[in-house]
């Protein structure tokens, strides 16, 4: 599903003019159209298949010998990642931190980050968007266990409102092997350190699908 750019455009127009402002002024000539080219990234995951970077895996178990068994988590720190909340239709922004427990496959690191781009490439809410990143790793593979960590700023919070510039939230979404608390605190240990340590690290604070705003 494409975006409709000139629609868009026209409907920009439309809301410059009902906020008193002038759309043909120069400085505001192009914008609508800027606005379309914008809104056509920030929403291009709109229909697409999120799992389809998933689809070619990589045995673990079979290759150059001896050949062996997954044991241990494979944990992606630190993806950068923006969406659009669907409340304001403003920007939020973070780190994802994802980790699984593979089964007899893995899949090229490169595709977790794939995932999190068209899953946030439409309109969102962060605590949705953890939920849905961790089901499609935990449907695609045969994954025993799923974590995903999700640490964001969202301007509907530090722009408008109370305007608390310096918060940020975090949620968590855990399936499967990674559900279990003790499991889950071991790998929340690893990512923690590529996060400044914030105070989230205490995993027997924050419960899988819940949120936690973090003051700084």
């Amino acid at each position: 599903m494409s975006v409709d750019r000139e629609r868009i455009a026209a409907l920009v127009t439309e809301l410059l003019e009902a906020i008193g402002e002038d759309p043909d002024r120069p400085g505001l000539k192009q914008t609508p159209h800027r606005v379309a080219e914008a809104y056509a990234e920030f929403f291009a995951g709109v229909g697409q298949d999120p799992s389809e970077p998933l689809a070619h895996t990589i045995s673990v178990s079979h290759g150059p010998a001896p050949d062996t068994i997954p044991s241990g988590a494979v944990v992606l720190r630190d993806v950068r990642f923006r969406s659009v909340c669907e409340h304001h239709l403003l920007p939020f922004a973070g780190h994802a931190h994802i980790a699984y427990l593979p089964g007899e496959q893995v899949v090229g690191l490169g595709a977790l980050p794939k995932v999190v781009d068209i899953l946030a490439a439409r309109p969102q809410v962060q605590e949705r968007l953890g939920e849905q990143i961790a089901d499609t790793i935990a449907s695609s593979l045969d994954a025993r266990g799923v974590l995903v960590v999700l640490d964001a700023q969202h301007q509907c919070v530090t722009m408008r409102g109370s305007r608390q510039s310096d918060s940020s939230t975090v949620t968590v979404a855990a399936r499967g092997e990674l559900a279990e608390p003790a499991a889950r605190a071991e790998i929340i240990a690893l990512i923690a350190p590529a996060s400044g340590a914030r105070s989230w690290s205490e995993p027997s604070r924050v419960e899988p699908g819940t949120t936690a705003g973090d003051a700084g």
